[in-house]
């Protein structure tokens, strides 16, 4: 009876706790939404980029980009169909073991019923309770003859509940299984809209494909730039760190100059002061000025070890920078078709290894600086290009048309440096990179927000 009690407790508190799954789907549901919220944006730009040219690079990507969006979407409902087997083969296994307990509580229930029928006359129960030895026995048969009469009132009880408790399991599995359906014809939908995207995107490469020589000399170009905004960043570091070189020199020639000059005027006035007091034999009583009083030290200002890279504000505005690592704003809103690193271009398989991000956006697009910074160089190849210190890091910025800014202006976070320019395929990009001080370049992506 007791090991009975603690199977019912157990299935009661399984029926109570075995669905804790509903904020799983609803994970997955607000990512199907933003999935198809990013494919509409895509969309969007991928007809507007078609209104304006013919097939070229930025159409290709928004195409690549628009088929993994549209096979996460077809993983995401995968993953709620598993989730929503998982539920069936869960909610499946709770009936089996209703099912099993009914059967047992149900033949507990009635042994009980066929022992009260065979005891239910008066008699037996009156025979029961007097043929105890002492009085104390037959209070206890009392008690045992209640306590038995309760349990088979709770036998009752159970078989109803567990019956309940199966009904919702069986609604619930019914009501799993038409999901299901529903989430099943949605995947065939996404699956064919998949296709359809695969064969456009396998059409548009064969398109570039066919541009073969005139692919290759876009991409070459492309290349040959990007080297060239290499070798003017290389330079343009050297230059600022020879400036700043220079600058930390002169401030220290200035300030030891200022420091012999202090020393000079201080043995001047010491001098003076010898003159105006002349030492002579004291007498006793006398009072002797000490003929060799010490000069008091200049004060000289603080000088930093390597010039103003290593001043609190560069450092300061070195340190913010860094801490915003992630939290970066973009440049300018686009996609991105050139990321860091190698790229494998469409049609011809060129490999680009790219130091900086390519965006791709409206032609006219204002280009904005990603963090407060000084001006380094402003500088003209195939549309301008601006460079930006932060500290010990610097950003670049090219393709710029209607530049704003000057070389040794301040600019603020958000600033607009220009505009950006159409490239050889005849659509807006800028490219954007980011390195240090010791011409290390990092990945922009990494450091700009999601």
């Amino acid at each position: 009876m007791k090991k009975l009690s603690i199977l019912i407790t157990g299935i009661l508190f399984l029926g109570a706790t075995a669905f804790a799954q509903p904020q799983t789907r609803e994970e997955l549901e607000k990512q199907k939404q933003q999935l198809k919220k990013e494919l509409k944006e895509t969309e969007l730009m991928l007809s507007e980029n078609k209104a304006k040219t013919k097939e070229n690079f930025l159409q290709w990507k928004l195409i690549s980009d628009k088929v993994n969006l549209q096979d996460r979407l077809v993983e995401n409902i995968n993953n709620d169909i598993n989730l929503l087997d998982r539920s069936l083969t869960s909610t499946q296994r709770d009936i089996n073991k209703f099912d099993r307990l009914l059967d047992t509580l149900k033949q507990e229930y009635a042994k009980s019923m066929v022992y009260a029928y065979k005891n239910r006359s008066n008699y037996d129960f009156l025979n029961f309770i007097f043929s105890a030895a002492s009085f104390n026995d037959a209070i206890k048969r009392v008690a045992y003859l209640k306590s038995y009469r309760n349990y088979r009132e709770m036998q009752g009880q159970n078989i109803i509940r567990t019956q309940e408790l199966r009904k919702q399991r069986v609604e619930e599995l019914t009501g799993t299984k038409q999901k299901k359906s529903v989430v099943l014809q949605s995947k065939d939908q996404e699956l064919n809209v998949l296709e359809q995207q695969q064969k456009e995107k396998d059409r548009v490469l064969n398109e570039l494909k066919k541009q073969g020589k005139s692919l290759n000399d876009q991409y070459a170009a492309k290349v040959a730039k990007m080297r060239r905004v290499e070798n003017s960043i290389a330079a343009n570091i050297k230059r600022v760190l020879d400036e700043q070189k220079k600058a930390a020199a002169l401030l220290k020639a200035a300030a030891k100059k200022k420091a012999d000059e202090e020393a000079e005027a201080e043995r001047k006035r010491i001098a003076k002061e010898k003159t105006k007091n002349p030492i002579s034999n004291p007498t006793a009583g006398e009072v002797v000025k000490n003929p060799n009083p010490t000069p008091r030290e200049p004060k000289t200002p603080r000088i930093p070890a390597d010039g103003p890279t290593t001043s609190d504000e560069y450092r300061k505005l070195e340190a913010n920078f860094k801490a915003n690592k992630g939290n970066l704003p973009w440049s300018v809103n686009g996609t991105i078709i050139i990321h860091f690193g190698k790229n494998v271009m469409p049609g011809s398989g060129t490999v680009i290894d790219s130091k900086c991000v390519t965006i791709a956006t409206q032609i006219g697009a204002s280009v904005k600086a990603i963090f407060n910074g000084e001006v380094t160089a402003i500088f003209e190849d195939d549309g301008g290009t601006v460079m930006i210190q932060h500290g010990g890091y610097f950003s670049t910025y090219t393709n710029l048309s209607s530049i704003t800014v000057k070389k040794g202006q301040q600019v603020v976070l958000g600033q607009v440096l220009g505009k950006a320019m159409s490239n050889l395929d005849g659509v807006g990009s800028t490219d954007l990179y980011l390195y240090d001080e010791k011409a290390k370049y990092y990945d922009p992506q990494s450091w700009l927000h999601r």
